[in-house]
């Protein structure tokens, strides 16, 4: 089972509802529970509704940090997690193709979903003795120690570092013209330079 903290997983919800894209990050976990996902964290990248592309110097300089930090590969380079902004968590025929080039040398991963409409996928791929894949269960773990939510820090960091590819008002009628009208989404469809 993939479990988060209380905070993760706030944190996971908040940024899922920020927009009308996918959003990715990165899964830093307990070091002595590597299925425990305490925070989530968010480099630069191009989303749409359909894919999230990591900028490869924004992940260099992250395993860089979470090295500094003396965390180990393990702990932050295992668990990917993104959001689908419609109602399946079903990995796509695009996320099955980059989990398999991105983490397929790795000994084992996750690729875990949570759509908007609230269903949540996850799956352990595992190389040693041949590869399998293993569903697995998602949930909450409130036994954990864990701080409250930051909104404000977790809009921070969605700002600082996802980037819509197109502009959706023209093309998504789940997003209604009064909402577009609003100044977060002028900053949110604003081209990335």
């Amino acid at each position: 089972m993939l479990t988060f903290s209380p905070t993760a997983w706030a944190k996971l919800l908040f940024l899922r509802d920020l927009g009308p894209t996918e959003v990715g990050g990165f899964g830093i976990t307990e070091p002595d529970d590597l299925l425990c996902v305490r925070d989530i964290v968010l480099v630069e990248q191009q989303c749409t509704e359909t894919f999230v592309s990591f900028d490869d110097l924004a992940v260099a300089e992250f395993f860089d940090q979470q090295i500094d930090a003396g965390r180990h590969p393990q702990q932050f380079a295992r668990v990917w997690v993104h959001t689908h902004p419609g109602s399946s968590a079903q990995p796509s025929s695009v996320d099955e193709e980059t989990f398999a080039r991105v983490f397929g040398p790795c000994d084992w991963a996750v690729m875990a979903i949570l759509a908007r409409g609230g269903e949540t996928y996850a799956q352990l791929h595992w190389r040693q003795g041949g590869a399998v894949r293993i569903p697995m269960r998602v949930d909450v773990r409130f036994d954990v120690p864990f701080v409250g939510s930051d909104q404000e820090a977790w809009q921070a960091e969605y700002d600082a570092h996802v980037h819509p590819h197109c502009d959706y008002r023209l093309s998504d009628p789940r997003w209604p013209q009064q909402e577009l009208d609003d100044p977060f989404f002028d900053r949110l469809f604003e081209p990335a330079l």
